[in-house]
C-alpha cells in the first residue's frame, strides 16, 4: 500500500499519527481514488498497535470524507480528495511538504536548521526574567510597529560593525522572520503583473511569497559566482531585483564587486530596487566576511535578514533596512498586519547583542558547523568516490552534493525515505526546470557527526539499490 510509519513514545497520538500520514498521502495523490487500503487488523498487525487505533484513524477519515467503506469488501479513498487538480507548474504541493520536521528515525539533511541543542538558553531566560521582574509597566503596552528602539539602535551598530550595512535606527523594521520582511517588501511595492527578476533557483517559499504579492518572475541563471549579471534582461523594466550575494541559495556562490556594481547600475538605470536577502552570511569558513551589497548602495537597496539561523527559527525576529523614501509606507503596512512584533523578545535581544553575547555565540557556532561539514565532505568522499562533486561549502549551513547518473526523481526520494533518509532536491527551488536533476542540498547544521556518517550511509545503500 504505502510505507507508514508510527513513534509510540511521541507526544502526538499513534491513532493521530495514522490519520496524519494518510491523509497527507492521499492529499498529494499518493494514494488515488479507488485505491484500496489495508484492513485495520492488516495495518494494525504492521504496525504492532492495537486494531482499535487504526479503526478509530480509519473512522476520522472517513468521517472528513477521505475514505469510504464498503461492507464486505473493504476501505478505499474517496473521490476527490486529492489536491492534484490545485497543483501548479511553479508551486508543487510536494517541495513544500519535504519542509516539514523530520520524523523520528529519519535522518534528514534539510539545510536552514541550526543546531538548536547549542541555543544559550540559559544567558537568554536570565534576560527574559530580569526584565520582566524588573522592567517598567509600560514595556508590555503596545509598541511602535517599526518595533524597540532599543533594537534597532543596538542592530544598526551590529550590522554596520559585522555586514558594512550604512543605516541608522530609523531605517530598520522589526519583522517576525524574514519571510514577513519579504512579504511587507511585496504588498507594498508590487501591483499584479510586476516584473521580479530573480535567481534562478530561488527558495521555493520565496517564489510563493512575491507570486502572491502579484509578482511576475523572471529567472536569471547563477553559476558558481551566483547570479549572472550579464544575462539580465535590459529591455523591459522590473519593479524589484531579489538577490542572495553573500550566499546564493541554495547553489552557495558568493557575488564577486564587478556583479554587485552592475546589479546597482542596473538598479539606478531602470529605477527599480534590489531586495538583498542576507542568507546565512555569518557562517563563513573560507577568508573574512563578505560585505552586504546594501552598502555599495543604501537607497537602491532593501536588506534583509533574521536571526532565525544564527540563534533559532523560533525566535521568530527578522529585520528590514529600508532607503528613507521608503520607511513611512512600510512602517503603515507593517501596523496593519500586526501592529508589531513582539517586544519582551526585541529586549532581550537587543540585550544580548549590545554585550556581544551574539558575536561570541556566532563565533562558536562557526567552528561546530565547520567540523560538520568537514565530517559530510569525508563520509560522501568515503562512500562516493568519484561518483559525487561538492560546492556551495564556503558559506552557511548546507552544501551541495551533485551525483553523476543519479537523478533525485520522486522515486528515488521515496527509496532514501524508505531506508531513513531525507534529501532536498535543488530542482524543487528552480523555476526553469531541468538543469539540476543531479544535485540535493545537504544541510548539516543540526545534525551529529555520528548522525551525519549514519546518514550518508543509507545513502549509500539506498542508491547502490537504483
Amino acid at each position: 500500500m504505502f510505507w507508514l510509519t508510527v513513534t509510540k513514545n511521541s507526544y502526538t497520538p499513534l491513532i493521530r499519527q495514522i490519520y496524519e500520514q494518510i491523509r497527507l498521502r492521499i492529499l498529494q495523490g499518493e494514494l488515488n481514488h479507488g485505491e484500496r487500503l489495508l484492513s485495520t487488523r492488516e495495518l494494525a498487525s504492521d504496525l504492532h498497535v492495537s486494531r482499535n487505533v487504526v479503526l478509530e484513524a480509519y473512522e476520522q477519515l472517513a468521517a472528513e470524507g477521505y475514505l469510504v467503506g464498503h461492507e464486505g469488501s473493504g476501505t478505499f479513498v474517496a473521490e476527490g480528495a486529492s489536491l492534484n487538480d490545485l497543483r501548479s507548474d511553479t508551486q508543487p504541493l510536494s517541495a513544500p511538504l519535504r519542509e516539514q520536521p523530520t520524523a523520528s528515525g529519519i535522518i534528514g539533511f534539510r539545510t536552514g536548521v541550526p543546531a538548536l541543542d547549542r541555543l544559550p538558553r540559559r544567558k537568554l531566560g536570565q534576560l527574559f526574567h530580569a526584565l520582566c521582574a524588573d522592567a517598567p509597566p509600560e514595556i508590555f503596552n503596545y509598541g511602535q510597529p517599526e518595533g524597540s528602539l532599543e533594537l534597532r539602535d543596538t542592530l544598526s551598530r551590529y550590522l554596520k560593525r559585522t555586514r558594512g550595512v550604512r543605516c541608522d535606527p530609523d531605517q530598520i523594521i522589526i519583522t517576525t522572520g524574514a519571510a514577513q520582511a519579504l512579504f511587507l517588501t511585496g504588498k507594498a511595492l508590487l501591483t499584479p503583473g510586476d516584473r521580479v527578476i530573480t535567481e534562478d533557483p530561488i527558495h521555493l517559499h520565496f517564489q510563493g511569497t512575491l507570486q502572491a504579492c502579484g509578482a511576475s518572475l523572471h529567472p536569471v541563471p547563477v553559476d558558481e559566482s551566483g547570479m549572472i549579471t550579464s544575462l539580465i534582461p535590459r529591455d523591459e523594466a522590473a519593479r524589484l531585483l531579489f538577490v542572495t550575494p553573500s550566499h546564493q541559495f541554495p547553489l552557495g556562490g558568493v557575488l564577486p564587486v564587478q556583479r554587485r556594481i552592475d546589479l546597482v547600475q542596473f538598479a539606478q538605470a531602470t529605477g527599480c530596487y534590489i531586495v538583498e536577502d542576507d542568507y546565512e552570511s555569518e557562517f563563513r569558513f573560507e577568508g573574512t566576511a563578505v560585505s552586504s551589497l546594501q552598502g555599495l548602495a543604501p537607497e537602491q537597496v532593501i536588506y534583509i535578514g533574521s536571526f532565525s539561523k544564527i540563534l533559532a527559527p523560533a525566535l521568530r525576529i527578522g529585520y528590514l533596512v529600508l532607503p528613507h523614501s521608503l520607511i513611512a509606507q512600510f512602517r503603515r503596512l507593517k501596523y496593519l498586519v500586526d501592529n508589531h512584533s513582539p517586544i519582551l523578545d526585541q529586549l532581550v535581544l537587543a540585550n544580548f547583542i549590545e554585550n556581544r553575547g551574539l558575536e561570541l555565540h556566532v563565533t562558536r557556532m562557526k567552528r561546530l558547523y565547520q567540523k560538520r561539514q568537514a565530517a559530510l565532505i569525508k563520509c560522501l568522499a568515503a562512500s562516493f568516490p568519484g561518483q559525487h562533486r561538492v560546492s556551495g561549502a564556503s558559506t552557511g549551513l548546507h552544501l551541495i552534493a551533485e551525483f553523476k547518473g543519479i537523478a533525485f526523481t520522486e522515486e528515488v526520494l521515496s527509496s532514501l525515505e524508505a531506508v531513513g533518509v531525507r534529501l532536498y532536491p535543488v530542482e524543487d527551488h528552480a523555476l526553469e526546470k531541468g538543469h539540476h536533476l543531479h544535485q540535493v542540498i545537504m544541510g548539516y547544521g543540526n545534525l551529529t557527526e555520528e548522525e551525519i556518517e549514519e546518514g550518508v550511509k543509507r545513502m549509500r545503500a539506498a542508491l547502490d539499490d537504483i
